[in-house]
């Protein structure tokens, strides 16, 4: 099986892939947030993050979220000139501030619109595109003629969410729907979705075996030993403390400020906490910093706590 690592705004960033991939067995592919073609220029995280120097030794996947060939296009050009053989379309996210611009999961609800779109940049882009795809808008049976809009190209990889935009991430996954995609589809496909631990991975492998790879983006958010464990290999308090060591370094050289560094911090922590299992009475503790000194003395108490076990 392929794990694949979701692209996560504003968390899954160069530094997070990195320390990820040196502390814990890595993921097969790590899929970078997505760059917004919105313009002809990149943001300094967006240039950050697509930097092959910042992504040595990584398989990374750049993400697009368009819905203008000519952008599209554009960003194509630069992701290629920077060596990147695959591109990933975002036609997935449920933001209301993405899907008011008719991009994300907004671009299913315009099904003609997408079909020329889509035929514009196959038809012009030289490297492999994949599509990260929800099932549509408002009712799952959308699926079905987007899943036909989908055949007619030549896609690397589907990547199947099985919600559509309005269950956001409250209602439970459709799994009925991935496997339509699978009868249905001649792509490569990749199923992503609520698979937070190990054992929902296993759970799904046994159900699906005929299904090569998978995605998790919060599940390893908050178990980011997940692949080693999968493999056999158990994550350590140890990892978890280098990881954190190693995020924590990285946030006070890139942002310096405590307020901005806190805020990274207790981000990560709203996701370790839970696969972890600190419990609450140190979550709050956590939320409550926002000096380094009250940070410091509360991850001492998580470790001790962790290390006691």
């Amino acid at each position: 099986m392929q794990y694949s690592f979701a692209p996560m705004e504003g968390i899954t960033n160069h530094l997070y892939r990195n320390a990820h991939k040196d502390c814990f067995a890595p993921a097969d592919r790590y899929f970078i947030p997505f760059v917004s073609a919105k313009g002809k220029g990149f943001t300094g995280r967006e240039k950050r993050d697509i930097d092959p120097e910042n992504n040595r030794g990584l398989h990374v996947v750049p993400q697009v979220m368009s819905n203008d060939a000519e952008s599209f296009m554009w960003v194509a050009g630069e992701l290629i000139a920077r060596g990147y053989e695959e591109i990933n379309l975002n036609l997935g996210c449920p933001s209301s501030t993405v899907v008011s611009k008719g991009k994300g999961s907004g671009f299913l609800g315009r099904p003609e619109a997408l079909e020329s779109f889509l035929a514009q940049i196959f038809d012009r882009c030289p490297v492999r595109i994949s599509i990260k795809t929800r099932l549509g808008m408002k009712d799952p049976a959308e699926f079905e003629r987007i899943l036909q809009i989908y055949e007619r190209f030549p896609l690397s990889e589907l990547i199947v969410h099985p919600r559509i935009r309005e269950d956001l991430y409250r209602e439970p996954v459709r799994p009925e729907w991935f496997e339509f995609a699978r009868q249905h589809s001649r792509f490569t496909l990749c199923y992503n979705g609520d698979l937070y631990t190990a054992e929902d991975v296993r759970a799904f492998e046994a159900a699906h075996p005929e299904v090569e790879r998978v995605m998790m983006g919060r599940g390893f958010l908050m178990r980011p030993g997940m692949v080693g464990q999968l493999r056999g290999q158990e994550p350590t308090v140890e990892q978890l403390r280098r990881f954190h060591e190693r995020m924590y370094g990285a946030y006070r050289q890139l942002l310096g400020t405590e307020a901005f560094v806190m805020m990274k911090m207790k981000e990560l922590w709203a996701y370790l906490g839970v696969g972890y299992e600190i419990g609450d009475k140190l979550l709050k503790k956590i939320r409550k910093c926002d000096r380094y000194r009250d940070y410091d003395a509360a991850m001492a108490l998580v470790f001790a706590e962790l290390e006691s076990r």
